[in-house]
């Protein structure tokens, strides 16, 4: 029985890694904030925040199991090849789903950052003057944050590694969004989409015995732009994780509500009924990137008329609540067994 809870585990562990690679992936929307949801948020961070000198002197002696332990390698091997599999499939998905039935999508993750509100307050007792005040910081840096302009992209090395140091925030800060940073930051489209392609395209022509990828330097720019932006994920996940585990020990409450403001804030981002503005030159024309993609100015929000499709959205919206309590549900289900 105690084998099959564990494999029943690492599966679950599996899928709340496609979550939270699902959810790092839309613009607006915090892997973060399932991993708080799901009950397993504290883990991931004080996990991460086991990569540190000890970790990496076991490491360099050749003690792997004693390494692997160290830094809770079972729990993390797991969770990130959800992510992994989840930009090859879920993101994938998602992807076409926004291009067609934006509003809808928007909807159900419109939905799911309200029960991810409602999870966190609902159980929250250390609410103080401390605690109001860091909560209404991170509602207006939530909100000043959704109504930035985007920039151009820069393919700059050294503004990529920055890009992968800041995006990562989304995993360690619920409530902000990874993916909507890089697209004010202008590389939404260059390192979540086309370099992500490259990586695949080159995999599938390595796996079929096609290397003429090696001669096409626009294929090795790509690929050489992913692993920059990917080593400085790593280095932003290991420290934002050190500085969070730190402030998590000292100043829980301050540091929960701060994140609460954050969700909260993330509201008007993921508003499901906005429209998309181009940046555009004197004469009307589109201002296109590198990559021939329309250049985004900014989100017109606007608030909904009373139809059908306005009915339906809401239903997505209580839908995106739903999974979110069917996440609690099943987070508290999990504790407790274990206990």
């Amino acid at each position: 029985m105690q084998n099959t809870r564990t494999l029943t585990d690492r599966i679950f562990l599996v899928l709340k890694g496609l979550g939270m690679g699902a959810a790092n992936k839309v613009p607006g929307v915090s892997g973060g904030v399932v991993a708080f949801v799901s009950g397993f948020y504290e883990e991931f961070i004080y996990s991460l925040q086991k990569f540190n000198g000890k970790a990496f002197k076991l490491l360099f002696n050749g003690r792997f199991k004693s390494f692997y332990r160290y830094i809770n390698g079972r729990f993390i091997s797991l969770l990130f090849l959800g992510m992994i599999i989840s930009y090859f499939s879920i993101s994938k998905l998602l992807d076409y789903l926004i291009i067609h039935y934006q509003l809808y999508v928007w909807s159900v993750f419109f939905g799911m950052i309200i029960g991810s509100i409602y999870y966190i307050s609902k159980d929250f007792k250390g609410w103080c003057t401390k605690a109001y005040v860091s909560l209404a910081i991170g509602i207006i840096i939530g909100l000043s944050i959704s109504f930035l302009d985007p920039a151009r992209e820069n393919d700059h090395l050294l503004f990529v590694f920055f890009c992968g140091m800041i995006s990562v925030s989304g995993m360690t800060l619920p409530g902000l969004s990874g993916s909507f940073i890089l697209i004010l930051l202008g590389n939404y489209v260059l390192l979540l989409v086309d370099s992500v392609n490259a990586l695949y395209d080159t995999l599938i022509d390595v796996f079929t015995g096609d290397f003429t990828f090696i001669d096409n330097a626009e294929r090795i720019r790509m690929l050489k732009v992913l692993a920059v932006f990917t080593l400085g994920s790593v280095a932003g996940l290991v420290t934002f994780s050190h500085i969070l585990s730190y402030v998590l020990k000292r100043y829980r409450d301050i540091t929960l509500s701060l994140l609460m403001g954050f969700i909260i804030g993330s509201l008007g981002v993921v508003w499901p009924w906005k429209k998309t503005n181009y940046k555009t030159e004197i004469d009307g024309a589109y201002i296109l990137d590198s990559n021939g993609e329309k250049v985004i100015e900014n989100y017109q929000r606007f608030l909904p008329e009373i139809n059908s499709e306005t009915f339906l959205a809401i239903g997505f919206t209580i839908v995106g609540i739903l999974i979110v309590l069917a996440l609690e549900w099943y987070g508290q289900k999990t504790r407790r067994i274990k206990s």
